[in-house]
């Protein structure tokens, strides 16, 4: 508008010139203003500074290493910049809430970063509330801090580390423990890298990651080597489940590897659904890969307690190159549950399952359950080159609401105690699959020949031969996992087949019969077979 009316003026009259001038005077004052304030922005903003916090400091002190300041309360009364950095003595213990919110904010090259100085932790000591909230901020690094909450039964209500709503957040050599809802809370956020989080001792999970139910506005998440051990559950939640080790729920794009989850889930107050190690659900495009899910819990006479679980509402998500075993649930578990979004196109392949779901009602190393009893709702799962050994239970359990479309199994190896199949298996396609009962040699549903099972029930055929098999895979060491690590799974041959083995050529070319990708890469990383069966080679 300014520069309108100066156009304007050169056509008038002398007698408006003195105006003119006292307007081009002002402009050039404002905008030289503006550039004076802008060059003072521009330099509060390039430079960057870092400030210590020590017990044996004071927070009258200007926060530099040679004077630090002793609280967090003073730390929060700070609007950091791009490029600062925050060192908390390590070995030491501060009490409070870390609160960095829209006012500190960094950049893509000069992240805010909060850390420890010195060998070893800085504590941050939460208290009944969270240790730290990040709130609508955008790339800040955090490394090398362990957070403590009073416990979930001692005093503590809150989550430990929360991050909501914000942007390009990475998280490092984390430590969180003692908070009564979630451990780490990542929600409705973007582009999140959270390596090597120790979540242990919370109650509703470890790992929670969510967002908001319509939008589903939680994606480009990435969890890699972190654990979840020894959440028990959230001793006031009544109505729901709780003592999960990692969950992702309504969000998409989430990539969770080389994660572990043990031990979860045993405290969990009520009898009902139940806690799992790792699992999802109201979710797109969800990847969780070699990752180690074992001996989780559930309530006495709870559900679930399983490894691995594609639960309602998940679409075009993959579980692959898991290990599960010795879970209370399920391996596996595959549900659609009521008033869920629709389940589709989901993946689970080159897994193994060891002896779970001995306690909870599954009873199987795989679970199959829809409560919405709508086939329509419950449609298109892959489950192919999976090793399923179960000597305490069957391979496969089907809930009595169990009604699915488009199930489809292929190239697996099921080992069951005695019957291999529970419940009422219902429209599921079983192709290039072998299975043996350790009891019977072959036993599903009662019947105990292998041939006139699957001529019975139409199952096993193409083209009207038989192509499935029924022999001892004579396993390695079947039952005898020592697992703890993600990194152990490479090395793994517990389940790998023997050199001569019909199964590791015999199987179906998924590929070339129905358009499947094998992914090239077995359970333990060498190459997959085109016809190979079952998961480790």
């Amino acid at each position: 508008m300014i520069f309108h009316q100066l156009k304007q003026l050169v056509y008038m009259p002398e007698r408006f010139l003195y105006t003119r001038n006292r307007i081009i005077c002002f402009v050039v004052i404002f905008f030289c203003g503006c550039n004076a304030k802008q060059a003072t922005a521009d330099k509060t903003t390039t430079e960057s500074r870092s400030y210590y916090l020590n017990n044996s400091g004071n927070d009258n002190n200007d926060g530099s290493k040679s004077g630090p300041w002793k609280t967090i309360q003073q730390l929060n009364n700070v609007r950091l910049q791009p490029g600062d950095t925050v060192y908390f003595e390590a070995g030491q213990t501060f009490s409070g809430t870390i609160v960095i919110d829209s006012g500190n904010t960094g950049t893509s090259n000069k992240n805010i970063v909060i850390t420890s100085s010195g060998i070893g932790h800085a504590i941050i000591n939460g208290d009944s509330s969270t240790a730290m909230s990040v709130y609508k901020s955008t790339f800040i690094s955090i490394t090398g801090i362990e957070f403590n909450g009073l416990g979930r039964k001692k005093g503590n209500t809150k989550d430990g580390l929360v991050l909501n709503q914000c942007d390009n957040i990475t998280l490092t050599d984390l430590r969180i423990h003692g908070f009564q809802k979630s451990g780490l809370l990542i929600n409705a956020c973007r582009n999140v890298e959270a390596k090597k989080i120790l979540a242990t001792e919370n109650g509703f999970a470890g790992i929670y990651i969510t967002g908001e139910w319509e939008k589903r506005n939680c994606s480009n998440i990435h969890l890699s080597y972190c654990t979840a051990e020894n959440n028990p559950g959230d001793p006031t939640n009544y109505t729901n489940h709780s003592g999960n080790g990692i969950l992702a729920g309504l969000c998409k794009n989430v990539l969770i590897e080389y994660c572990m989850a043990t031990n979860n889930g045993w405290d969990m107050p009520r009898t009902g659904n139940g806690p799992v190690g790792i699992w999802c659900y109201e979710a797109d495009s969800i990847i969780i890969q070699h990752c180690v899910s074992y001996k989780n819990k559930t309530s006495a006479g709870g559900a679930d307690g399983g490894g691995f679980d594609i639960d309602g509402g998940v679409t075009n998500s993959v579980i692959q190159y898991c290990f599960s075993y010795e879970n209370q649930g399920s391996g596996y578990g595959i549900f659609q549950y009521a008033g869920a979004s629709k389940w589709t196109n989901n993946t689970i392949r080159y897994c193994i399952s060891e002896n779970d779901g001995s306690v909870s009602p599954a009873h199987a190393g795989v679970f199959i359950w829809n409560s919405s009893e709508d086939t329509s709702q419950f449609s298109n799962c892959f489950f192919y080159n999976n090793t399923v050994y179960n000597s305490k239970g069957a391979a496969i359990s089907y809930e009595a609401k169990s009604k699915n479309a488009g199930f489809q199994f292929y190239n697996n190896i099921f080992v069951g105690k005695d019957s291999l199949i529970l419940g009422r298996e219902t429209n599921s396609v079983y192709l290039g699959n072998n299975w043996y009962s350790l009891a019977d040699g072959f036993n599903a549903a009662g019947m105990k020949d292998f041939t006139k099972w699957a001529n019975s029930n139409n199952k096993e055929k193409q083209h009207g031969h038989v192509v499935g098999f029924n022999f001892d895979p004579v396993f390695k060491k079947a039952g005898l996992a020592d697992i703890i690590l993600p990194v152990q799974l490479d090395s793994f041959i517990n389940y790998q087949l023997p050199v001569s083995s019909l199964l590791r050529t015999n199987g179906l070319d998924l590929h070339k019969l129905f358009g499947i990708d094998n992914g090239g890469k077995a359970f333990n990383q060498n190459p997959a077979p085109v016809k190979g069966i079952g998961a480790c080679f």
